[in-house]
This record gives structure tokens, sequence and C-alpha cells, in this order.
């Protein structure tokens, strides 16, 4: 079957921003003007395609990030709408990872909020070029040069402005094209569906038309010093091949404005994504590492969009319903068909491809083939997780893993049947499978089932899914902050296992190795040359680094998981007749407590950028001791429109119930916005209770 689209008049894009600044209405325009949707969904009425979860109609907000495809003038347009929500920021992560271009959908009131920051630096973590869409011009105090500053300003963007508004706040009615100077004015009657395109010099609007002059010139003297080849009187294609070109090298982000609630600036918005956000081939070829048998190469070899290279996809995302798994796939090179057998790299086994699909929000659409560049979902593999290779077995590679934010709350849970335990650790188990930023583990003093998130709404969200979805229901306990231990000196444990047998063989085992500490996010890295070296058995090796592992995730010091261990193994001495795993297991265990516990050990605990919104001076210093009695710091007071901005850095722990309590002091006026930043020592006093002290 012959692939109906061109390569290079395919578009995967993303759309992202903060919570509540209108990335979900932007898509149901879209999916409305493309004919994709024969109504337009609204978020507030629970009707909106993309969000098709009872909890998203039920709360007004995206939790899961939903894949369309449709199409704008005879281009394939496949669509990714993602949460704002921080909570769920796993899902922008993942699907950043597989996309060529974003919309950055930005509140024209607002501006850059915390939420677009993060989604921000998530997009220039895997170079993903962007655009800006500067929404609900309509509403009050919303200001289009705010917006840009803010770009500039909080996020270093180099920005082009490509749309200037006609009109404000509620006189807003359309928008002019800069590098037409054409002016775009929607119909309120059409749902937006028709517009009436005029030019400037004629549309009869001096000051407008001086305006948007001065801006054209500001914004061909910017895309100049970003392309010198630009000659002093371009041509419409000119600049737009300028502006295409410096987008995808990441040089400039163009912004456009407009009023997707209103109906209006969506399809120049189309336009843009297609003139300005590249095809796959216009993005590198996807880099990966050889992978001959099982075992992965240094050497790097690159992946080809091209429907004749051999296949290689990314499994980026993993849904559990009724049908079973579902493995969204982003087709990196080659063409897939149902009935396929793929090997995955990331796990060593063959997996088939039984059914193809193409997905619409929750429905979907069978197909025959999938090709490079394509975004599809399969049924068949029994066993993919987020991030897995999938890959020809003739031709083996190890493509580039997705990264995963660190939980940062934790509660405890039970079935509220006792009979319900397996179903309920069958549940959990698929949750986890689905959501990588969702963790399950088992406290090894109590026996409780602890259940970790990034937030009270994430694990909120999914204890309501087990009732929903799994007909499990389930006891919570308080939520607790997610502590971490580490150490930040470098020390030594040596250990020797022995136990000898009344009949038969004995155990004995032996360790010795050092700690230290290693780079901020760098995780755990267990080194062992010097025993390859003086040739211990690889199977003990191999015990050893699975039981450092193991004392890693549960703690050494108060029980909380590891982060940011440096291990080397320096020796592992051999008994003639009883040297066995296990005791190579115990020893290492050891070992490994007793060089933690002599090499300074810290509690960690999370600190979240927090963000207070205050529409009025008077509550200022109410907010602000408020803050400080958490052990905030203040790292600055701003003005954004008219409402002055608290920014702080506050440990989570002090943050529980804190939404009562800033409603309380600003009289239900004040909102505010809270993001993970770090992790951080905990103080001596927080450290003595968490011991038990």
């Amino acid at each position: 079957m012959a692939r109906l689209s061109p390569l290079q008049r395919v578009r995967n894009i993303g759309i992202m921003a903060h919570i509540d600044a209108g990335k979900t209405t932007t898509t149901e325009r879209i999916l409305y003007y493309t004919g994709k949707s024969y109504k337009i969904g609204e978020v507030h009425e629970g009707t909106a395609v993309m969000d098709y979860m009872a909890q998203e109609q039920e709360r007004g907000i995206t939790i899961t990030s939903a894949a369309t495809t449709c199409e704008w003038r005879e281009h394939v347009i496949n669509i990714i709408d993602t949460p704002g929500h921080v909570d769920f920021t796993i899902e922008v992560e993942r699907s950043l990872r597989v996309l060529d271009g974003a919309i950055a959908v930005l509140d024209g009131v607002a501006g850059v909020e915390p939420q677009t920051e993060t989604v921000w630096e998530q997009a220039n973590r895997y170079h993903v070029p962007r655009i800006v869409f500067v929404n609900k011009l309509d509403r009050v105090g919303a200001d289009i040069d705010a917006n840009i500053d803010a770009l500039i300003d909080r996020l270093g963007a180099t920005t082009l402005q490509l749309q200037h508004p006609i009109g404000a706040e509620a006189e807003f009615r359309g928008v002019v094209d800069l590098i037409t100077r054409e002016c775009m004015v929607w119909d309120d009657d059409s749902l937006g569906a028709q517009f009436e395109r005029t030019s400037i010099d004629d549309f009869g609007d001096e000051e407008l038309f001086e305006e948007v002059e001065m801006r054209r010139e500001l914004m061909l003297d910017a895309l100049r010093e970003l392309a010198p080849e630009l000659s002093d009187e371009p041509s419409v294609d000119e600049v737009r091949a300028a502006v295409r070109a410096v987008t995808c090298a990441h040089k400039a982000v163009p912004v456009l404005c407009g009023s997707a609630f209103k109906n209006k600036g969506v399809q120049a918005l189309l336009d843009a994504v297609i003139a300005y956000l590249p095809s796959p081939l216009d993005v590198p070829p996807m880099e990966g590492f050889e992978v001959r048998n099982k075992t992965v190469l240094e050497k790097r070899v690159t992946r080809e969009p091209s429907d004749e290279a051999p296949v290689s996809a990314l499994a980026f995302k993993i849904v559990s319903d009724s049908y079973g798994l579902l493995a969204y796939l982003r087709v990196y090179s080659g063409m897939l068909r149902s009935g396929d057998v793929l090997f995955n790299t990331t796990k060593g086994k063959r997996e088939r491809i039984n059914r193809l699909l193409r997905m619409h929000a929750n429905t979907r659409e069978e197909i025959e083939v999938a090709y490079a560049g394509d975004i599809v979902a399969v049924v068949g593999p029994k066993d993919v997780s987020t991030g897995d290779t999938l890959c020809a077995d003739t031709d083996r590679v190890l493509l580039e893993k997705i990264e995963f934010p660190v939980p940062v709350m934790r509660v405890a849970i039970e079935p509220k049947a006792s009979a319900d335990q397996d179903k309920l650790s069958q549940a959990l188990e698929r949750l986890a499978l689905e959501d990588p930023s969702f963790q399950v583990l088992t406290d090894t003093e109590t026996g409780q089932t602890l259940i970790s998130g990034m937030g009270e709404l994430h694990l909120e969200v999914l204890v309501r899914r087990l009732a929903d979805d799994f007909n499990v229901k389930a006891n919570v306990g308080k939520m607790r902050v997610a502590y971490r231990e580490t150490v930040s000196a470098e020390a030594q444990g040596d250990n020797t296992f022995e136990r000898a047998a009344t009949t038969g063989k004995g155990q004995f085992g032996h360790c010795r190795l050092k700690v230290s500490p290693a780079p901020r996010g760098e995780g755990l890295s267990v080194s062992h040359e010097a025993l390859t070296r003086v040739g211990v058995p690889e199977a003990f090796i191999d015990a050893m680094r699975a039981s450092v592992e193991s004392v890693y995730a549960s703690g050494c010091v108060a029980g909380y998981p590891m982060v940011d261990v440096k291990v080397e193994l320096l020796e592992a001495r051999l008994h003639e007749s009883d040297s066995t795993e296990a005791g190579y297991q115990v020893a290492s265990a050891l070992a490994f407590r007793e060089a933690c516990n002599a090499a300074a050990p810290q509690l960690l605990e999370p600190f979240m950028k927090l963000e207070v919104i205050l529409p009025e001076d008077e509550d200022m210093g109410n907010i602000i001791g408020d803050i400080n009695g958490r052990r905030g710091e203040i790292s600055g007071i701003t003005y954004r429109g008219k409402s002055q901005v608290v920014g702080a850095l506050v440990p989570l722990e002090q943050m529980m119930g804190y939404a009562t309590k800033m409603r309380t002091m600003t009289h239900g006026r004040g909102r505010y916005t809270m993001t993970f930043e770090r992790y951080s020592p905990v103080s001596p006093e927080v450290a003595k209770m968490l011991m038990g002290f």
C-alpha cells in the first residue's frame, strides 16, 4: 500500500502550556476547522473530544495526553494535546520526546506561567522547534507586548512577532499578518469558520497601519540578524522561507495571536504550523546505539526517516483498557505492518504486532501499514514499557530513552476488602506500567503498600481510577512527602559472609566497595572493572550489583530510596569450594550499608517553586509572613499585568493544606502554582524527626 501523503507534508506537533491557557480549546477548534469534528467541543461543558476521560470532563482539565490526526491544505498533522498541570508533566515529557514541533499556548493575560517554563525547558532538552500562540486576547488585561517581553525575559527566547491583534480585549476581532500585511477579521455567526481578508492599505485604520508598518520593520530587522542572506526588500516567500529556516534551527520562535474560545486566529495558526514547523525530513535523523545479538555496542548509528530503511520505533505511551495493552509508537524509519514481529532491544525479546491503529482521542481506526514519521498505536506486544525501542530483528538499534520525573509524594494504600488484595496489586501494576512517574513499593518494616506520585492531584486521580477502571475500592492514608537519601563523602565498606554447612556445601561471599557522591540527577552507577581484571566470575558480579541496587532502592539510613551514588566494586575474595551468588549478595548488601553509613549520609526533601498571584497589595504581608513560617525563601516580587506575583522556594512537606489557607488569607481572590524544583538536604531538626531521635 503506497503512502498517501509525502513525508514533507507530515507534521508531528504537540500543544503545550500552563493549565488553563487554552490548549485543549485550541485543539478542539483545530479539529473543527479541519473537518475532523462536526461540532466544537468545550472544556467547561465536558464535551471536549480530547478530554475523553470521565475525570477530565468532571474536573475540566487534561490529565492524559491524547493523540489525533487531521488534514489541512493537503498536509497531514498528527497532534498530541498534553496536560498543563504539573502533576502530569510525564505526559508532556514523553510526548515531546517523539514530536518534531510544538505550539506553546500562552494566556494573553497571565503570560508565561510556571508550568510554561517547565514545558519550555522540556522542549529545549529535546530540541523541539516551536511557535507561540498568545491566546485569550479578548480578555480584560490581555497584552501581546507583555507576553513577548515575558518570552524574552523569563524563557530567553528570540521572538519574531508575525501577527498583531486588531482591537483589544472585548473589541478584539482579528489579526494582521505582518509578513503579507493582510488583515483577517473573523465572522462570529459562522463560529469563526469564515473570515475576511483585507489589505492593510484598504482596511481604513490609519493608527493600525502605522503600528503594523513599525512592527513589520522590527520583525524584518530581527530576522535579518538571524538570516543575513535576506535581502533589503524581500518577497513574502523569501520572508517565510527565512522564518522557517530560523525556526527549524532553534534560532527564533514565531509569535502568533488570537482567541481560540472566540474562534479567532486558529486557521492562521494551522497555516503557520505548515509553513514554519518541520516535517520529519527537516529534523536530524534519529540516533541510537547499534545492538548485536542482545549486546548494546558503543557504536552510534542513525535511522533516516525513510520508508525503505529498517524499521525502528519508540514506544512513548502505554494505555491499559478493555482491549488489553495499547502501545503508542513513533515510527522513525521503515514501514510497520500488522502481523510483523519486531525486536524489543530494551527488553531483549521479540514482540508481535497484531493490529495497527490510528487514534482519534479514544476512538480507533484500524490501518494496514504505518510509515516513517507516523504516530500510531499497536495491539499485541505483551512486554513493552514507555521508552522501549522496537526495531527490525535483522537490524537492531537502541534509541535514546525517555527521562522520567522523580515522584515527590507518597501514601499508604490498602483494599477496603481483604479479598481484593490481588486485584489491587494487579491494578497498581497496570497503572505503573502506564505512568512511569507513578511508583509502587512495599515498606519493609510495616509491610504496607506505598504508592508514590508527582503530587496530591496525581495520586487522587490514580486512586479514583482504581475504582472506576479496575473496580477496586481502597483506603488511602495521609499524604506524605517522598524523602530521599544520599551520601556526601567518600567511604569504603568491607564485609564477609560465611556460613558453614553441616552437610554438603557452605555459603561464602566477600565484598569490598567504595561509595562516593554522584552529580545531581546521575542516579546510581556501579563499576566493577577491578573485579573483572582479576577474573571474578560474572555471576558473582551480577549478584553484587543486584544487591547494591536493591539496597539503593530501599535506603540505608531511614528507609527512603537513595539518589545519586557512585559505587565501585573493589574486591571479592573467592572461596575454593563455598562461593555462592547468595553469599555475595549478602556480603555486598552489608558492605554497601556500612559504606553509606560512613560516607556522611544525608536526608533530602523536595523543594517546590511557588508562585502566589495576588490581585491587590493588601494581602501581601500575610502571604509573605505565611511563606516564611513554612521555611520558605522569598525569591522575588514582580508585577504581571495588574497582579502581583510572589515567588518563593518552599519545602513540600510544609505545603500540605496550603490551598485552603491561601484562599482564606486572600479572601478567595488569590491563586497559586507550585512546581518541583529540586531535592535539598533537610534541616537538622527535620532529620531528627525523620530518624525518630
